[in-house]
């Protein structure tokens, strides 16, 4: 009887190991591939119609490499209509599952590719960094921390202030305790001297007040003057309620779908009303899950409507009337003239995603604008993203040397001349 036990034990062992090297094999499995180029072919393919972290158009895609077959998940991407055809039972219950409408085929993304996105989707879901206070700085980034804080310099102010006032009364009680040992001691009346008298005939301290006031009024002047032409929240109403939250939120829309020229091009164009066209002439309402405490179903209708009258559509006839009444958009980002600005370089060579400048547009029902772009912010962006060198043979030879003049894998924006004044003021 023990020894049957002992193999029994010994069974569950095997099993449980057995099991266990299963599970570490499927999930090396499917973290296969490259995630940096696995992004890459998700931003551009993949983006307009899914997230990884919440239900857009089609299903989150984080993890979709644990819950299909990969060989399955090959057929799907590269001709999802064609396996619905075949009878596929996993094909057709996702097929009806989302309205049987059928995910659009990617015969051209290789298998290598969609190891390569599914490596992505696989990644761990990422916090936010915290900043460790008191790192130093990297190699060749030297100042990137030198800019001090306007709470720190009011302060200091204060503290100096603080100080001079107890040396000033120490230095006092020092006069008094020689003028005493010297026989000297000044009688005092008994009628007390009123503050701001005591105050007045003390030059040293009426000095030491009025330069503290005169910081402290330039310290807030300061504060206030480099608030001018900062528009940082400026939220305007536009003739057209146009939610993003609608579009590229919840429809997973891609910003480069209607701001096209943003990849080719210094500036990111206002899109044409023809491109809205394209999907509002089937779209003439709004489902009642859209609809919001704030603006209901009919509040959106009557944007749409609004749309029409702009372009001319006749939601009725099927067809344009030849009547338009351009839209007066609101401008709500705008650098000064000297700036020089490029999209392209930023969106298509370094790849900086929309959502780093102009915030969460996807959760915006009114876009405003988000960050302050200020110098100062563009500045800290370049100390602090590295540049993008894969697949960029513009790059390669000065990355080469100048990594390793800094000593360093990755160089910054700001260690490959992103500080220099003639790169963005001409």
């Amino acid at each position: 009887m023990k020894k049957v036990g002992y193999f029994k034990s010994i069974s569950k062992t095997f099993v449980f190991a057995f099991f266990f090297v299963l599970a570490v094999t499927s999930m090396a499995s499917a973290q296969e591939g490259d995630a940096a180029k696995g992004k890459e072919l998700f931003n551009a393919n993949c983006a307009a119609c899914h997230k990884l972290d919440a239900k857009a158009t089609g299903p989150a895609l984080r993890g979709v490499s644990s819950k299909y077959d990969k060989e399955w998940l090959y057929k799907w991407i590269n001709n999802s209509s064609q396996l619905i055809k075949s009878g596929d039972a996993q094909a057709v219950k996702v097929f009806e599952e989302y309205n049987k409408v059928a995910m659009t085929a990617f015969p051209q993304l290789s298998t290598a590719d969609i190891d390569n996105i599914l490596a992505y989707t696989s990644q761990p879901k990422e916090e936010a960094a915290t900043p460790v206070a008191g790192a130093a700085p990297v190699a060749g980034q030297a100042g990137s921390d030198s800019g001090i804080s306007n709470n720190v310099i009011l302060g200091a102010l204060a503290l100096v202030m603080a100080l001079l006032v107890v040396m000033l009364f120490l230095v006092n009680k020092l006069l008094n305790n020689i003028l005493k040992s010297k026989g000297l001691e000044v009688e005092v009346k008994s009628a007390s001297v009123p503050l701001w008298v005591a105050f007045a005939r003390n030059q040293f301290l009426v000095l030491v007040s009025v330069i503290f006031l005169l910081l402290v009024s330039a310290y807030f002047a300061y504060g206030y003057l480099m608030q001018v032409g900062v528009d940082q929240d400026y939220q305007p109403i536009q003739p057209i309620h146009y939610s993003h939250r609608i579009h590229a939120g919840e429809n997973g829309i891609d910003c480069k779908y209607c701001h096209s020229a943003a990849r080719v091009g210094k500036h990111s164009n206002i899109p044409s009303l023809n491109v809205c066209m394209n999907c509002h002439k089937n779209i003439s309402e709004v489902a009642e899950a859209t609809a919001t405490p704030e603006h209901s179903k009919a509040f959106y209708d009557g944007e749409i409507q609004k749309l029409y009258d702009a372009v001319g559509w006749d939601k009725n006839a099927q067809k344009y009337t030849g009547k338009t009444n351009p839209v007066k958009w609101v401008r709500i980002h705008n650098l000064p003239d000297f700036v020089y600005f490029n999209h392209s370089q930023h969106v298509s060579v370094a790849g900086v995603e929309c959502q780093t400048c102009h915030g969460p547009v996807e959760e915006m029902e009114v876009l405003k604008q988000h960050a302050p772009l200020t110098m100062g912010w563009c500045i800290n962006c370049h100390r602090e993203t590295n540049v993008k060198v894969e697949d960029n043979a513009y790059y390669e030879k000065i990355h080469q040397e100048l990594s390793k003049k800094y000593g360093v894998d990755k160089l910054t924006a700001a260690q490959m001349g992103g500080l220099e004044c003639g790169k963005c003021h001409y």
